[in-house]
């Protein structure tokens, strides 16, 4: 039979999710959690690869068993052997059709910008903190170019293997609370560091270190044009959505509200 469960973790002392040689990896953690209560060699199938330093509130991933177990034996077991920083959600009971990369139709993502001249010193590992006063109208009509199907090649990093730079961009927001700015972003799919990249841009642009318009860079087709990369520490990868035919409800929607009621992440 073959389960999918969704999974949150802090990806600060982490190579990525996707398991690397002689590398720290969520993927490696969980295979060998799954290991050391099944006896089986479980490889696991996952909705969208983190790089270093990113962290997920629903990463989806999924792997086939013999085992038969209750839901709650499941995540137990699983978290039992787990690190702190990596927690099991849920579980459930999906088709052997199901695959968590290609059966979704959609991934979002939530960038935290901490924008203070303060240093924001308990949640340093999960925020981009920057001291400039930033103009937020600015990023608001700005980021609105984004949307739609577009050819994404100036915000994709060097390394990007995707053969395809066009992306449709469902949705873009800018929330703001407190010193806190949170973008969030909705996409068919996403190319490397392509988020942390339209971020970069939109800072610079909102510090008046680019004068370009986000439509003008698009238009380039050359990453020469964008801002820098932004950090790591802001991403978070909330999860994608899948048909209703599989009944799995995982996507969180919004990281805001943890912030605005001071939740911690962990």
């Amino acid at each position: 039979m073959r389960l999918a469960f969704s999974i949150e973790y802090d990806g600060t002392d982490f190579s990525g999710f996707q398991s690397q040689k002689n590398a720290p990896t969520i993927q490696d953690n969980i295979e060998d959690a799954l290991r050391k209560i099944t006896n089986e060699d479980n490889r696991l199938t996952y909705s969208g690869r983190t790089d270093a330093g990113v962290h997920a509130l629903s990463q989806v991933c999924d792997f086939e068993t013999n085992i038969e177990r209750s839901n709650k034996d499941w995540i137990n077991g699983i978290n039992s052997n787990l690190p702190s920083t990596i927690s099991v959600k849920d579980i459930f009971n999906v088709p052997d059709t199901f695959n968590s990369r290609f059966s979704a139709i959609e991934r979002k993502y939530s960038y935290v910008i901490y924008n203070s001249p303060n240093k924001p010193l308990f949640i340093d590992r999960h925020t981009f903190w920057i001291r400039n006063n930033l103009d937020i109208q600015l990023m608001k009509r700005e980021m609105k170019s984004f949307e739609g199907k577009n050819d994404f090649s100036s915000f994709r990093s060097s390394s990007c293997n995707s053969k395809n730079p066009i992306k449709t961009i469902k949705d873009i927001e800018l929330r703001t609370f407190n010193d806190f700015i949170i973008i969030t972003v909705i996409a068919n799919a996403f190319l490397h560091n392509m988020v942390r990249i339209m971020v970069g841009t939109l800072v610079d642009i909102a510090k008046k270190e680019n004068n370009m318009s986000i439509r003008d860079i698009l238009e380039k087709k050359d990453r020469s044009f964008a801002g820098k990369t932004a950090p790591a520490s802001g991403l978070f990868f909330l999860g994608p959505r899948y048909p209703d035919e599989f009944n799995i409800n995982t996507c969180e929607k919004d990281i805001f509200d943890r912030y605005k009621t001071n939740e911690t992440l962990n």
